[in-house]
């Protein structure tokens, strides 16, 4: 008897329902998004009881999450994924309909708040967003199919120790901005464009490793001092005084990062009308931007998600000032609170499957790439892939170690994501090939898709050397501290 609710049991309940003509040919089929017929999630304020718009320290952060999990068991599911310099869990908190173990077909998605330590707005909208999920499950037909449909991972504060030093009311300066060790933790990622030699913080490191072992497909991180929704590339392989032309740097995936800004910026408030938070700042057309062209920086998050893990992450930029009086919480939760429910729910859109093998097994760690867009992911344990895409035509490259490559050709239509299953053949055998005996011949060499193998800055003059390095990061961190 296949049992619901084990993965092996929902991979076959989910093997029953396609045909063997869609496995094999790889054609496609398409599922009606329920978020297309629901309602609008509702306005919602939490209860003071369980959540006060007040500032909550390390400790009140904790027990919070640790009564919300004991509260609502079957929705949450906390879990640390280390500790700060100074010993403070970064906690992380599952909300979902199955938030204890992975559901085959469900993406998984996450907020990170607070990478910055003098920049709380974030954490707080975190904590209220969890609150706001679980409260709201039965009663909202919104919530209840996001949690239904997606594993949600929110870590309010990625920088508990900055936090621990800022002060309230400071709109802006540095203190609290850094980690323990005096460190900018969104600089401190590997990068594409230019090697980073920084050394690797607990912090940093502990979220590389969460998210080396789990697949995001969509991701936010929260910061204050600017009003927008700032998306890949943060960094470019120009040369310093080229870079701070304000000069766009753009992905291969630049119609969907503008696309995903854009549902953030007109769903909230304010942003998308791209008024200036000061007369010396900057506006944002429509409320977002380019990383780069805003101002440019090496070791960002949001590049290390997109390029290494095939994650759409974007920076959302949510308070003019950094840490701004705690009466104004209340309003930024107004302002924030349909943006950052709809963000999440645009994991369902684009293209999601299986890659299988002739017996209608999963290929773990399966490379796909959509041609043209050079940045790839990789399929899960379960032969899961997701991809975020806009409505077109497109040829999807799949690779795996001992299977012949495969080319599949599918649409995007706006109405519906579309559902790609894709069965790989074993390669041929090629005698008398090594000591070993056979071996597979491989027609196309599979392309190194999560972790690029030669950056840019590999192949051109460094830009990073003695005082121009020197001067590019002081003019990097004064930016930083002024904008965000």
């Amino acid at each position: 008897m296949i049992l619901r609710n084990t993965i092996v049991g929902q991979l076959l309940l989910l093997m029953l329902l396609y045909t063997t003509e869609y496995l094999c040919n790889a054609k496609t089929v398409s599922t009606e998004p329920l978020s297309m017929a629901l309602p609008e999630p509702r306005a919602y304020l939490p209860d003071a009881q369980n959540l006060d718009f007040v500032y909550h320290d390390h400790e009140e952060l904790t027990r919070f999450l640790r009564a919300t999990s004991a509260r609502y068991p079957n929705l949450t599911a906390l879990y640390s994924i280390g500790k700060s310099i100074q010993g403070r869990d970064l906690w992380v908190m599952v909300v979902s309909s199955s938030p204890y173990e992975h559901m085959v077909g469900k993406p998984d998605v996450k907020y990170v708040g607070n990478i910055h330590g003098n920049e709380p707005v974030g954490r707080e909208m975190l904590l209220h967003l969890i609150q706001y999920f679980v409260s709201s499950y039965n009663t909202d037909q919104y919530v209840k199919w996001l949690l239904d449909n997606t594993r949600i991972h929110i870590l309010p504060t990625m920088n508990p120790d900055g936090y621990a030093v800022s002060k309230e009311g400071t709109c802006d300066g540095g203190q609290g901005r850094y980690n323990a060790r005096g460190f900018d933790l969104n600089r401190n990622f590997p990068d594409y464009f230019k090697q980073n030699n920084k050394r690797g913080q607990p912090e940093t490191d502990a979220v590389k490793d969460w998210i080396s072992k789990i697949q995001f497909v969509l991701s936010g991180s929260l910061h204050g001092g600017a009003l927008v929704a700032s998306y890949p590339y943060d960094n470019t392989p120009n040369s310093m005084f080229q870079t701070y032309s304000a000069a766009p740097s753009l992905t291969p995936d630049d119609d969907v990062f503008k696309h995903l800004s854009l549902v953030y910026a007109r769903n909230h408030a304010k942003m998308s009308r791209g008024v200036a938070c000061k007369s010396a700042t900057p506006a944002f057309e429509n409320g977002i931007t380019n990383g780069a062209a805003w101002y440019p920086l090496t070791g960002g998050m949001q590049d290390y998600n997109y390029v290494w893990y095939g994650c759409m992450e974007i920076t959302l930029e949510i308070s003019c000032c950094k840490f701004p009086p705690a009466y104004e919480l209340k309003k930024y939760w107004e302002d924030n609170q349909l943006s950052l429910i709809k963000f999440l729910a645009e994991a369902h859109r684009g293209v999601q499957g299986f890659v299988f093998d002739p017996a209608g097994m999963p290929i773990e760690r399966a490379s796909i790439k959509i041609k043209g867009r050079d940045v790839g992911f990789q399929t899960t344990k379960y032969g899961e892939f997701w991809r975020i895409l806009l409505p077109g035509y497109y040829k999807a490259e799949v690779f795996a170690e001992g299977y012949a490559p495969r080319e599949v050709e599918f649409v995007i239509v706006e109405q519906h994501p579309t559902l790609l299953n894709v069965t790989l053949q074993a390669s041929k055998r090629v005698e008398g090939v090594g000591a070993g005996g056979p071996s597979f011949y491989r027609p196309m060499q599979a392309p190194q898709h999560y972790r690029p193998g030669v950056p840019p800055y590999a192949t051109a003059a460094s830009n990073d050397n003695g005082i121009l390095s020197t001067i590019s990061n002081g003019l990097n961190s004064l930016y930083s501290n002024i904008f965000g």
